[in-house]
């Protein structure tokens, strides 16, 4: 009997279209296995949108109604969803608890991870528990004159070099280089828009280096590190990621570092891996600081799987077809359910 998987894309985030480029990639691996229904839909302003114009929506366990246009309606046993959203509600933990709340068996991250990994100021915390290495910091709270006083105080200690980071954004949104005091303020009320908290970071002058994190027959595995290129002159914004006229490159073999440096990178991402609790998938990126220091940037606990988009590059780089990998990831996530 073929398994019914639901695929989300969307979202109420700025990375909604995206997600949606992401979820097509999706869609075409997870089409690849003969028996799998596969039910794509829009999550969006709280309704699960599919392209013919009918609505979805869970009743009573992991029952799926779909009604269409005229009103008529189908019900769908969900065996599995793949919640292919980037940012709110995906990433944040919360389509994770309505699905746990009906049953449903997911691939990727549960909730408390999502959570934990999508506030940069949480996953700081975690990393630092965790002893692994990442980058000066301090967050505040709001734009009171004693946090604007502290900020000011974290930016001469951290060089009059600093960036200015939303905590609970993604593709770099609310995200400011600030180089001059005055425009200190103003980044931090603009980033204050996007998020309760926000992070004052000291700017390394680094590489910045990605790896894949994902579990495959019952193993973690963690490739070898990738590399975005950026110009100097610029930083990876979402318009510098996602643009047609964006400079920056990509490749999925780095031949220069050294095995010491792989074999750190690779240690501290199963860390990190284990100690947040993650599952199935993330991408992993890192700074590698021109002093030679490695420095754990940030997880994704559902990477972008657009064309551009390192986590499948790196794990068919591996040698893992994606197909292969997804339908290894439902299946866990069935079986684990049905545990």
């Amino acid at each position: 009997m073929a398994k019914n998987i639901l695929l989300i894309a969307g979202g109420d985030s700025s990375e909604h279209e995206i997600s949606l480029i992401s979820a097509k990639y999706v869609a075409s691996q997870l089409e690849q296995i003969p028996d799998y229904n596969v039910l794509s839909c829009v999550l969006h302003d709280s309704q699960f949108q599919f392209a013919d114009g009918a609505v979805g929506y869970f009743t009573l366990g992991p029952n799926f109604v779909v009604r269409a246009a005229d009103g008529s309606e189908q019900s769908y046993k969900i065996d599995c969803a793949v919640p292919c959203l980037h940012g709110f509600p995906g990433e944040t933990g919360d389509i994770q608890a309505l699905l746990m709340m009906h049953q449903v068996p997911f691939i990727g991250c549960g909730k408390e991870a999502s959570i934990n990994c999508f506030n940069k100021v949480t996953t700081k915390l975690y990393f630092t528990a965790l002893n692994i290495e990442n980058t000066p910091y301090i967050f505040i709270a709001d734009a009171s004159e004693a946090a604007l006083k502290q900020a000011h105080s974290a930016f001469a200690n951290f060089g009059h070099d600093v960036y200015v980071k939303a905590a609970s954004q993604g593709s770099s949104i609310g995200c400011y280089h600030v180089t001059d005091e005055s425009k200190l303020d103003a980044a931090i009320k603009e980033a204050l828009s996007y998020s309760p908290l926000v992070l004052v970071e000291k700017t390394i002058v680094h590489r910045e280096l990605e790896v894949a994190a994902y579990e495959y027959n019952g193993d973690l595995h963690i490739t070898d590190p990738g590399e975005i290129i950026i110009p100097q002159d610029k930083f990876y914004t979402f318009d510098e990621k996602y643009s047609a006229d964006s400079s920056s490159t990509t490749t999925v073999e780095v031949k220069d570092l050294s095995p010491v440096q792989k074999d750190i990178i690779k240690s501290m991402a199963r860390r990190a891996f284990v100690g947040l609790h993650l599952r199935h998938l993330s991408r992993i990126d890192f700074f590698l600081g021109d002093d030679g220091v490695v420095y754990l940037n940030e997880i994704n606990t559902f990477p972008g799987m657009t064309p551009i988009s390192m986590f499948p590059k790196l794990v068919e780089h591996a040698g893992l077809p994606m197909s292969k990998f997804f339908a290894a990831c439902v299946e866990d996530a069935i079986a684990h359910q049905a545990q």
